[in-house]
């Protein structure tokens, strides 16, 4: 009897053990028919955007990471390595048409040979980070280079992977990197994969930024865009193209995704204006790079004072009709970029001290918004203020503010640099965060409405729109911001956003490419950039205190755990198996 109890147990063990194997068998056969993927963390940070998605699922040919974040790292950049390689994982999910690699560029033992090396990287768009590391009381210096080279088709392009964020604390910069990861890989995926390039152009003919001073901007939108540059010049040609319709007139279509009018300072005719105009209302995007008042940083630097005049350009109305009016003032910040002054000369060679020029303010953006989110701060040169006005239908978003320790100061206005021999008072510093920046989205009102003659608005050769199609556009009231500076020795153009003086890299460069990119963007792909991690810190005190038993429960809990459920493991078997027959199981005598 005994022994057919001990069959009946073993039977049913092997019949649940091939039941499950079948279901197992099964569940995959299922799965290789039904793909779907389970994110159970709080902010879905292993899930990827439909954008992202559909990027993917349209290569046709193999995109190729080349990543060059590996070897012996700190911890916050194996931390970045890491992640990097999980994000390039889940593309790979979506598509065998990933693949990647990580080099350690650093590896190669031959000094000349690794110089050679990072050289190369940095002709192909790479920018490496210096790193003091502290081991065991000793210092060393550590060069990476956190980013990588993607390749499609014998294309290539450089990806940053590590976000620069000035004055910000380093796991802050880890976590916003990590962030943006996402989008900065699909982007370079969706740029590489885009046969035609959108068209964009900067205009021209009204004294604006020249190519000298917007040939970084330039050369950064090219890698993403077909970039022009136009004169209208009242030629509509300009801005659209004609193509036959059925009707028997021609249809004016826009040629360009958007444009950049980037710190006119020559006044704006009717008829131009009538062509951005209407370039907007049919779907056309714009950034307005404006400086309502005109500040020679030249003169000032020559003669020691000057004055911020009104610069009267004739777009105000236009503006204005579309719901943004721009204040004529010049905005000081506590919060601002230092330039250099003589303070003095020791026999033929001046002095110079560094000192907080309030009229520069460094905008720091707030705002969890694709085009400013993780963005590094960005430099100004005699910005002013601007206002939202009414315009129905229009939706506005703040995207930079100055500092809480802001004033406006109206023009005409004197600038002197002697200001900086005087102790700032704070309570002077007082009206708070300065809008400078600010998005319209929405179906805009044509600023020519009621102001062309019947005969001209019901023409169909000109076609004219009362309303635009649903677009979008950007307003900054500071020129300056896409202008590229010239080292004052060698005389060659420097990177957009970079100050000469600080030896620091602001964000005027990626804040203008993301501007673009908003504006231009049909995929939804950049809204990936407003994604936010939440970044769960230590608490560095507790840790300290509590360093010990948190240790020893690391250590000795597990250990205990494992010897308590194999005891209590042993005892029950030991009762299940050595317990007496009931009383029907014995044998009669």
């Amino acid at each position: 009897m005994v022994n057919n109890i001990r069959k009946n147990i073993k039977r049913s063990n092997v019949l649940q053990l091939i039941l499950g194997m079948a279901i197992i068998i099964l569940v995959n056969i299922i799965a290789s028919f039904l793909f779907t993927r389970i994110d159970l963390t709080s902010e879905k940070r292993y899930s990827i955007s439909p954008a992202t998605k559909k990027v993917l699922k349209k290569l046709d040919d193999v995109v190729f990471f080349k990543v060059f974040l590996f070897g012996d790292l700190p911890p916050g950049f194996q931390r970045l390595s890491n992640e990097t390689k999980e994000m390039l994982d889940e593309f790979r999910a979506y598509s065998d048409n990933i693949q990647y690699e990580f080099v350690n560029p650093s590896e190669n033992p031959n000094a000349k040979d690794r110089n050679d090396a990072y050289r190369l990287l940095v002709e192909r768009g790479l920018q490496p980070t210096d790193l003091r590391i502290t081991k065991k009381g000793e210092s060393s210096q550590m060069i990476i280079f956190p980013g990588a080279i993607v390749s499609y088709k014998g294309r290539e392009l450089p990806v940053q992977l590590l976000m620069a964020q000035l004055q910000e604390d380093p796991n802050r910069v880890l976590n916003t990197s990590i962030q943006a990861l996402e989008y900065n890989l699909a982007s370079a995926i969706k740029t590489l994969t885009t046969d035609i390039k959108p068209r964009v152009a900067i205009v021209e003919g009204h004294g604006e930024l020249d190519q000298l001073h917007t040939i970084d901007l330039q050369n950064a939108l090219s890698a993403f865009y077909s970039v022009d540059r136009i004169t209208i010049n009242h030629k509509i040609n300009s801005l659209a193209i004609r193509i036959k319709s059925d009707s028997t007139h021609e249809v004016l279509l826009n040629k360009y995704r958007a444009i950049i009018i980037a710190k006119p300072v020559k006044p704006f005719d009717e008829k131009d204006k009538f062509l951005i105009d209407q370039f907007i209302m049919r779907g056309g995007k714009a950034l307005w790079l404006i400086d309502p008042v005109f500040a020679s940083m030249d003169s000032l630097q020559k003669y020691n004072t000057t004055i911020g005049i009104p610069n009267d350009i004739n777009l105000e109305d236009m503006l204005f009709n579309y719901g943004v009016r721009l204040n004529l003032n010049l905005i000081q910040d506590m919060n601002a970029l230092q330039i250099p002054v003589k303070t003095g000369q020791i026999g033929n060679q001046p002095q110079f001290d560094f000192f907080k020029w309030y009229f520069f303010p460094i905008l720091v953006p707030t705002l969890n918004h694709p085009i400013v989110n993780g963005l590094n701060a960005v430099k100004a040169e005699f910005i002013s203020s601007l206002d939202t006005v009414a315009a129905p239908g229009i939706r506005k978003t703040f995207l930079l503010t100055t500092s809480p320790y802001s004033r406006t100061v109206n023009a005409p206005a004197l600038i002197d640099l002697e200001i900086l021999k005087e102790q700032p008072d704070e309570r002077r510093f007082n009206q708070g965060p300065q809008t400078v920046a600010v998005l319209l989205e929405g179906v805009f009102t044509s600023a020519f409405l009621y102001r062309i003659p019947p005969e001209l608005s019901y023409n169909p050769v000109l076609d004219f729109r009362a309303k635009s199609k649903k677009t979008k556009m950007i307003v900054i009231a500071d020129g300056d911001i896409a202008k590229n500076d010239f080292s004052q020795k060698e005389g060659y153009p420097l990177p957009l956003g970079f100050d000469q003086y600080s030896r620091q890299t602001f964000g005027n460069r990626d804040l203008v490419l993301n501007a673009i990119n908003f504006l231009c963007d049909d995929s939804g792909l950049i809204s990936v950039r407003s994604r936010e991690l939440k970044l769960r810190m230590l608490d560095g005190n507790i840790v300290m205190q509590q360093r010990l038993f948190w240790q020893l429960l690391n250590v000795v809990f597990p250990v205990l755990l494992i010897l308590g459920f194999g005891i209590a493991r042993y005892r029950i078997r030991k009762a299940r198996f050595t317990h007496p027959l009931p009383h029907k199981y014995h044998e009669k005598e």
